[in-house]
C-alpha cells in the first residue's frame, strides 16, 4: 500500500471509522490485497464487531501472519469475543511470546485463561448431567418438603403491583408451556402455586466465579410469575420471550428472574443438558459480557433454597474504610509516580490527585472510577499527566497503557476497570473538541489543559 493510504487508513482507525476502513479494502480486488490490507481488514471488523468475518480475514493470511505478534493478537481478539476461549488463549500466548512485556496482551491472555476454565467446567457438569438423565434420576422428593416458605415473599406494593398474578390453573400451565416451548420445573410450579410471581425477601444468590454484579453473588429483583397480564411474568410484555428476541439473550430456556440491573444481566432455566421437558438448570446470563454463562443451581429448588439476605454481603462501611485509606496512604504505581515527578504547573500534585479521590471514596463507598463528573475529572487528569511525559501518543497506545496508572496500580490501585468507560470518555472529549488529533496523536487543546490543571488547583 502507497504512504497515502496508510495514513488514510490510520486516521480512520483513530476516528473509529472502521467501517470507512472496510468499504475502501474490500473495494480493492482480493487478489490484489496484500498482507498489511487484509490484517487491517480484520482488525476493522474486530472492531465492528463482526469478528466471524474478522477471522476469516485473518485466516487468509495465516501462513504470513505466524511470525507476527499482531496477527496473533487479532485472532485471539475474533476468538475470544466468539467465546472459543481455550483457542484464544493460545493466541495470545504465541503473541506474547513474539512480543514480550505487552501488558495488554498479558491481561487478554490472562482473560481468556479464566474463561476457558470456566468454560470447561461448564461443559463437563453439561455432560455429566446428560449422562445422569440417560440413566434415570429415580424417586423425585416433593418440591420443598422441609422448608417453609410462609415468610419467603416480601410483601410490598410494588412487589404485588409488578409481579404477582392469580393462581396459575392447569390450563394456564399448559398454554404457557407451549407457548414458550418448555416444560417448567415442578419446583417452579409448586412455588407458584404458593404464591404466583413476586419479590423474595432473600435475594441474593453466592457465584464461585465473578459477574458484572458481584466478586461473589448475584442478585435478583423479582421472580416471574406463570401468565401474560403483568410485564414481570413469563409471557408478560417484559418477560422471557421479550428477553430473548429483542435483548438478544440465548435461546437455551426461559428467563424466570430479572435483577437489578433492568434487563443488562437475568437469571434463566437452562435446559441444554436436559432437553425440553427435561429438570433445567439455573444460570446466570450476563450481557454486558457477550451474554456469558455462570452456572447457579443444579435446579430450580436449589436455587430457592440457596438464596440469602443482601445484608450478609453488605460491607459498605468496611470496604469505605478501606478505600478512604488506601487512596489518602498507598504508594503510587511506578508510572504515575513518574508521571507526577516532573510536574510544576500543580503544586503537591499527588495531594491533589489524593484528594479528589478521597471525594470519590467519600460519594461512592468505594475506589472506582466510572462516567461522574469526578471520574471523568480523573480521567482527565491522568490524560494530561501522561501525554504532559509522551506527547506523541496514540489513541490506541493511550488505551493500552491507561491500567497501569492507577487501574491496576498497586497500593493506589482499584484492581481493575471496564475498558468501555475509558473509550467512552476519549470519544466524548473529542467530539466537545477536547481532545484534539495531529498526525496520529492525541492530546488536549491548550484551553482544556488548562481548565484541568485550574480544577487540580483547586481541588
Amino acid at each position: 500500500m502507497d504512504q497515502a493510504l496508510i495514513e488514510q487508513l490510520d486516521r480512520w482507525h483513530e476516528e473509529d471509522e472502521h467501517k470507512q476502513i472496510v468499504n475502501l479494502l474490500l473495494a480493492v480486488p482480493e487478489k490484489e490485497r496484500e498482507y498489511d490490507a487484509i490484517s487491517r481488514l480484520g482488525r476493522a471488523y474486530n472492531n465492528l464487531g463482526l469478528y466471524e468475518e474478522a477471522l476469516n480475514q485473518l485466516e487468509n493470511i495465516a501462513e504470513a501472519g505466524q511470525q507476527d505478534s499482531v496477527w496473533h493478537f487479532r485472532v485471539g481478539f475474533a476468538l475470544y469475543h466468539l467465546n472459543r476461549y481455550e483457542e484464544a488463549a493460545q493466541s495470545f500466548r504465541t503473541s506474547d511470546k513474539l512480543e514480550t512485556s505487552n501488558q495488554n496482551t498479558e491481561s487478554w491472555l490472562k482473560w481468556s485463561l479464566q474463561k476457558a476454565e470456566k468454560q470447561q467446567r461448564q461443559e463437563r457438569r453439561i455432560a455429566a448431567k446428560k449422562a445422569a438423565a440417560v440413566e434415570g434420576s429415580g424417586l423425585k422428593e416433593v418440591p420443598f418438603s422441609n422448608m417453609s416458605l410462609e415468610d419467603f415473599w416480601d410483601d410490598s406494593e410494588y412487589a404485588k403491583k409488578e409481579y404477582l398474578s392469580e393462581p396459575p390453573t392447569g390450563e394456564l400451565i399448559a398454554s404457557i408451556e407451549e407457548e414458550l416451548g418448555y416444560k417448567l420445573p415442578a419446583s417452579y410450579l409448586a412455588l407458584m402455586k404458593q404464591q404466583n410471581g413476586g419479590i423474595p425477601k432473600n435475594t441474593c444468590f453466592p457465584t464461585e466465579d465473578p459477574t458484572s454484579w458481584a466478586e461473589d453473588h448475584i442478585a435478583i429483583t423479582g421472580i416471574l410469575g406463570i401468565g401474560r397480564e403483568k410485564s414481570y411474568s413469563l409471557c408478560g410484555d417484559l418477560g422471557s420471550q421479550f428477553m430473548i428476541e429483542d435483548w438478544g439473550y440465548p435461546d437455551i430456556g426461559v428467563v424466570i428472574c430479572d435483577c437489578p440491573s433492568a434487563g443488562h444481566d437475568v437469571v434463566m432455566l437452562d435446559y441444554r443438558a436436559c432437553g425440553r421437558d427435561g429438570e433445567p438448570e439455573v444460570i446466570h446470563v450476563d450481557q454486558e459480557s457477550d451474554y456469558e454463562i455462570t452456572f447457579l443451581a443444579e435446579n430450580f429448588e436449589a436455587f430457592i433454597r440457596g438464596l440469602v439476605s443482601e445484608e450478609e454481603y453488605d460491607t459498605s462501611e468496611d470496604d469505605k474504610e478501606a478505600a478512604l485509606y488506601k487512596v489518602a496512604h498507598g504508594k503510587f504505581s511506578s508510572l504515575l509516580e513518574e508521571l507526577c515527578t516532573p510536574v510544576s504547573e500543580v503544586e503537591q500534585i499527588d495531594q491533589k490527585i489524593r484528594s479528589i479521590c478521597t471525594r470519590i471514596v467519600e460519594e461512592k463507598g468505594y475506589f472506582s472510577f466510572h462516567a461522574d463528573e469526578l471520574s471523568y475529572l480523573m480521567y482527565d487528569v491522568q490524560f494530561w499527566l501522561y501525554t504532559k511525559s509522551y506527547p506523541d501518543t496514540s489513541r490506541e497506545q493511550y488505551l493500552a497503557v491507561y491500567e497501569k496508572m492507577i487501574a491496576f496500580g498497586g497500593e493506589f490501585g482499584q484492581g481493575g476497570y471496564a475498558p468501555g468507560w475509558i473509550s467512552e470518555w476519549l470519544d466524548r472529549r473529542k467530539k466537545e473538541g477536547r481532545i484534539v488529533q495531529e498526525n496520529g496523536h492525541i492530546r488536549f487543546t491548550d484551553q482544556f489543559a488548562a481548565e484541568v490543571i485550574q480544577q487540580l488547583r483547586e481541588a
